[in-house]
């Protein structure tokens, strides 16, 4: 029988004692987890959200049958189309708007993560309005139950995120159920439904074969960041400039100085560290910042990304596209965003 020094005993009592929560990065990240950025592409969206509400309610209002009309939300992963329409649909049911009938109205969401059914639609559906169906019923049933549930519980819109993976390439028969399906949600002569479909481009070559949805959805579309697209009147890039916008917010809530980063090299780098992802971009930012306040300094700095970024992708920090002189040939920003997507998981 061996037995464990003691030097060896109080390491492990340490190591026991230390915990798992490290209240300094707890209170460091959560005011800037808490932020919630407001990129200019979130008016757009608001504004047809808006107009299609506005339309629901006016011919409600009128009554009698009648059309609604959804949003078409496309764009590439990691651009914020999820937290952007969550956070229109949460302002919506939080403020209660009241229906003709006098009965607050909501809208539910539902994240489709693999392909499924029209059925298996139909019981995610009636799991998000609060009242589960029984999976062995028949798919005319458990539809039946989702309309007359929403009816009856003020449900006036559905929001299908990630609305690409009800869709194949080769399923010709099945895409045609749902997309009949979809328009059938919009025009139901009971209780029609608005419709939020987002997810990547491809799910917009979908919907567009059929021509009567394409028209009762009104499309956004989320842009990655592109420094050499659109400029200013001075000639400045605007995705640049939100960067800049958006680097100074995260800096300023966490009480540091983002000065020194301010300048077009970094934010091509930043750019392509985080394969033009806004979404990437912020929690980029985000983790430089924690790494930053944890370790007592003021001043964000490259070596905070560089760690931020080693940590985020696991590659080494002396392979690094905030340091390395010919990035853009280094690093491949496809490569870059699968790596970030597996260390995700």
């Amino acid at each position: 029988m061996t037995h464990k020094t003691e030097t060896e005993t109080e390491g492990l009592k340490c190591e026991e004692e230390e915990g798992f929560v490290d209240r300094t990065v707890v209170d460091a990240r959560k005011p800037l987890k808490k932020l919630f950025y407001q990129f200019p592409r979130a008016k757009e969206l608001r504004s047809q959200f808006k107009w299609v509400v506005n339309d629901y309610y006016t011919k409600a209002a009128i009554g009698g049958r009648f059309e609604a009309r959804g949003i078409l939300l496309t764009g590439p992963s990691r651009l914020g189309k999820s937290d952007e329409s969550d956070r229109l649909i949460s302002e919506f049911n939080t403020r209660g708007e009241l229906m003709p009938d006098g009965r607050p109205a909501r809208i539910v969401r539902c994240e489709l993560s693999r392909k499924i059914s029209w059925k298996e639609l139909g019981v995610t559906t009636a799991d998000a309005i609060g009242y589960p169906v029984d999976g062995r019923r028949n798919q005319s049933y458990i539809w039946r139950m989702v309309l007359e549930q929403a009816k009856r519980q003020g449900v006036i819109g559905i929001a299908y995120d990630e609305c690409q993976h009800v869709f194949t390439e080769d399923g010709n028969k099945t895409n045609r159920i749902f997309l009949d399906s979809f328009k059938t949600l919009l025009k139901d002569s009971g209780w029609p439904l608005i419709l939020i479909l987002s997810g990547v481009p491809e799910l917009a070559a979908h919907v567009h074969q059929e021509p009567q949805l394409r028209h009762l959805l009104r499309p956004v579309h989320f842009k990655p960041i592109d420094l050499d697209g659109e400029r200013d009147a001075n000639g400045v890039s605007r995705d640049m400039d939100e960067l800049n916008r958006l680097a100074y917010t995260y800096a300023e809530a966490a009480g540091l100085c983002f000065d020194g980063l301010s300048n077009g090299d970094f934010f091509g780098r930043l750019s392509h560290a985080c394969a033009g992802r806004w979404g990437l971009v912020i929690e980029l930012v985000i983790d430089a910042c924690v790494i930053c306040k944890c370790s007592g300094a003021t001043d964000l700095t490259i070596d905070h990304f560089v760690q931020a970024f080693a940590e985020a992708s696991r590659m080494p920090r002396d392979f690094s596209p905030f340091t390395a002189p010919d990035y853009q040939d280094c690093f491949d920003q496809d490569k870059l965003l699968e790596i970030l997507r597996r260390s995700d998981s």
